[in-house]
């Protein structure tokens, strides 16, 4: 056959993320690749599971191109049911474990599951929106007899295991995965199996120092891109053992730290803030902790330099988002990271600042100039499910526009200032929340805080200071107030000062600002 046999630029290579757990169980059969508890699980052990789970998916009628929905907490059958799914060539639609019925109903009417496997924990909102999406239930962790809906782990004891994974072609669509949906409904992004397993191997090969043996902290929750990927993915081709974290705490942190020696740490900044306060009354460490990694949301500086003194270890700071899958950028393991930016873009991945008035072509603007970061590479996604002009309003010219404002210096590190539709403007001036918040987190009784603007007649919006503080701390808003207005210009200074016990959060742990502002605009 010659080159040009080949017709109208078809491909006939294949590939699956369910690859990472069959190959490393062939590489790797004895290591543990899962710990929950005080049970552990084996990388052979882990693809037998999964074998028998997707046999009985077969059975029920999962196949390639089929959506299945995924309702688990992080324990092990997420992983059995997530890479059971995919060898199939089924698709993977992952659903947050805090949703509500209505909710639920939704992500499987947009994502066309007519299938949803539960944990039994989470089957009063679960079972809800399936019925009233008129999708079958399956469940996980079901005592037997306990439960109307048929237990997964039954069916898996009788079926025909599959002998291995279904071949898929590089762009298949892998999973689908629901944004957060700041504006309007969420949208579902269609990652493909080419950018899910090149993600890996672009982290394990240029990115990270992840060792087989390694034990890393999975506190990330597995529904969500940076867990899933980052942590279960990357962790599991990478022969690590991921020491799974069901229920996030400062306190549950440090206690699976010491227990288990955690190599590498995985968080947002919430995470790592919460496990600094619990530190102050909590002695418990590891001792073999060589670095943490943080994405999600900018992590103030201050939050850098008291974890390397409180745990001896350096944070590597890193940027993403669902819609990248989700490593952009990363201030690479092996170089002194750069407290305050995202790094560079890591291997394959092109980063800029565009012009962000300009919306329907990129105009890249100078070093050093403040705009709109977009990315292009190997890891950007299908589009939305569904949602042509939404898609075509997200990525132009074959970027993707992040909505998020920065800066690229000469040595290539981006910076961000804020999102974009964050930046507040106050009587004629542009605010960038996120400077103040770096100001306030040096405030020795802060632990975590959220800047935003909320409107106002004669300033056109004020600027409001939520924030939490330590256990027991007597400081007042008062005195944050006075503190905010030594150390920022008088445009800047927030001059409302909104004490809180906790902040709501997102899926990934990320402050959800729109919340409080809403809160605020309420009262």
């Amino acid at each position: 056959m010659t080159a040009s046999s080949n017709s109208a630029n078809e491909s006939f290579s294949t590939i699956s993320v369910a690859s990472i757990v069959f190959e490393s169980a062939k590489r790797f059969p004895n290591d543990i690749a899962i710990v929950v508890d005080d049970q552990q699980i084996t990388y052979r052990e882990l693809w037998e599971q999964t074998r028998r789970y997707a046999g009985a998916l077969k059975a029920q009628g999962v196949g390639p191109g089929v959506p299945v929905a995924v309702l688990i907490p992080n324990v092990p059958d997420f992983a059995r049911v997530y890479y059971a799914i995919l060898a199939l060539g089924g698709i993977v639609v992952p659903i947050h474990a805090l949703l509500k019925g209505r909710e639920i109903e939704y992500v499987l009417r947009d994502s066309g599951a007519k299938t949803l496997i539960c944990a039994a924990p989470l089957l009063e909102q679960g079972a809800a929106g399936a019925a009233a999406a008129e999708a079958t239930v399956l469940t996980v962790l079901a005592p037997e007899g306990a439960t109307e809906f048929a237990r997964l782990e039954a069916l898996a004891e009788t079926a025909e295991p599959v002998i291995t994974y279904e071949p898929c072609h590089p762009d298949q669509t892998a999973t689908i995965l629901y944004t957060s949906g700041t504006t309007g409904q969420p949208k579902g992004a269609l990652g493909s199996h080419l950018a899910l397993v090149e993600q890996t191997s672009v982290l394990l090969t240029s990115t990270f120092e992840m060792r087989r043996g390694d034990k890393i902290f999975g506190g990330l929750p597995l529904f969500h891109t940076f867990g899933q990927t980052v942590v279960l993915n990357a962790g599991l081709r990478a022969g690590c053992t991921v020491v799974l974290c069901p229920r996030f705490s400062g306190a549950a942190a440090l206690d699976l730290l010491e227990k288990h020696d955690i190599d590498l740490f995985f968080g947002v900044p919430t995470m790592y803030m919460a496990m600094l306060e619990e530190s102050k009354t909590n002695p418990k460490r590891s001792k073999n902790l060589r670095y943490g990694v943080s994405g999600g949301a900018a992590l103030p500086v201050a939050v850098h330099e008291k974890f390397k003194e409180v745990f001896g270890a350096i944070i590597h700071e890193g940027y993403g988002l669902t819609e990248t899958s989700p490593v952009a950028s990363f201030n690479h393991v092996g170089v002194p990271p750069r407290p305050g930016t995202i790094g560079q873009p890591v291997w394959g991945i092109q980063m800029g600042i565009a012009r962000p008035e300009v919306m329907d072509s990129i105009e890249l603007l100078p070093l050093g100039e403040l705009g709109e970061i977009v990315i292009r590479g190997h890891n950007l996604f299908k589009g939305y499910l569904n949602r042509p002009e939404a898609t075509a309003e997200a990525v132009v010219d074959g970027w993707f526009r992040t909505g998020d404002l920065g800066t690229e210096d000469e040595d290539g590190y981006f910076t961000i200032v804020d999102r974009k539709k964050d930046m507040i403007l106050r009587n004629g001036y542009n605010v960038y929340p996120r400077e103040v918040e770096e100001v306030l987190s040096k405030h020795p009784e802060i632990v975590s805080v959220a800047v935003y603007g909320v409107p106002h007649e004669i300033q056109g919006q004020e600027i409001v200071a939520a924030v939490v503080v330590s256990q027991g701390s007597a400081v007042t808003s008062e005195e944050i107030l006075a503190y905010a207005k030594e150390q920022l210009a008088a445009y800047k200074y927030p001059r409302i000062v909104e004490l809180m016990p906790e902040f709501p959060l997102g899926p990934s742990g990320k402050i959800l600002k729109r919340e409080l502002v809403a809160k605020y605009t309420e009262v």
